[in-house]
């Protein structure tokens, strides 16, 4: 990529790309001329099959791993991605794990991991996109539609993701001036992997039915969502949770 290519070349970091929303976000990213960074913790496998399904339809991407809570990790991160594009303007937060079980039964190992990567990880990489996204940048952080549902078993995970949103907001305001959004998207029940396992079919096709639209969210519905808000048309929408769940809450 020549020196006017980067200069005029949209760039975004997706961290968690390897996933099933970080895949799909990654794609329709690169789909709209965004040069796109797939970050992976422990899948580079599947990191590289969305970098090459992306180059395969004329996009530009490259795979990079790393612990989001690490902020050495992450800062070497950004400067790869600066390095191989010129720049970092989009930085998507879907990496995130999830563990569920009644709040009294709790593992705390289990609540401490999720915390780390949900909440410190989270903040991690929004403390360098505060500091490294260029003018008319967009921070998209992660979310769930269980902040509000108040759903048993789900309670230490919602816990994670309701640090989520209190500092995306104040992130929102903190950066006054700046020319760079901060949004938080909360996905309803998805058909992804992290989703899906060890739920049966009747318990899945339960959840299915609560949405007044009578089926899961895809990947692809919450990555339209992400690229509302990290493009053009979402410049106006800032400081906000935008809850991407076809009607559940």
């Amino acid at each position: 990529m020549t020196s006017t290519e980067q200069s005029a070349t949209r760039v975004a970091i997706v961290t968690g790309g390897s996933g099933g929303i970080g895949g799909a976000v990654a794609h329709v990213l690169a789909s709209r001329g965004t040069a796109v960074v797939v970050h992976y913790s422990g899948s580079a496998g599947r990191a590289e099959k969305v970098v090459a399904s992306i180059r395969e339809a004329g996009g530009a991407a490259v795979a990079a791993p790393g612990d989001v809570a690490d902020e050495t990790a992450m800062t070497a991160l950004f400067d790869a991605a600066e390095e191989r594009f010129g720049g970092v303007d989009v930085v998507v937060n879907t990496a995130g794990i999830m563990t569920l079980a009644p709040l009294a039964e709790m593992d705390l190992d289990a609540f401490d991991r999720m915390h780390r990567v949900n909440v410190r990880g989270t903040f991690v990489v929004s403390q360098l996109a505060a500091r490294r996204l260029r003018p008319g940048g967009a921070l998209v952080n992660f979310s769930t539609s269980v902040t509000r549902l108040q759903q048993p078993t789900y309670a230490a995970y919602a816990a994670t993701k309701g640090a989520v949103e209190a500092m995306t907001l104040i992130l929102a305001r903190e950066l006054r001036g700046r020319d760079v959004t901060v949004n938080a998207v909360a996905p309803g029940p998805t058909a992804t992997r992290l989703f899906l396992d060890g739920k049966s079919p009747d318990l899945v096709e339960r959840i299915a039915a609560a949405s007044p639209l009578e089926r899961l969210g895809t990947p692809e519905d919450i990555a339209g969502a992400v690229a509302f808000l990290a493009g053009p048309d979402g410049r106006w929408v800032n400081g906000q949770v935008l809850f991407a769940n076809g009607g559940v809450a």
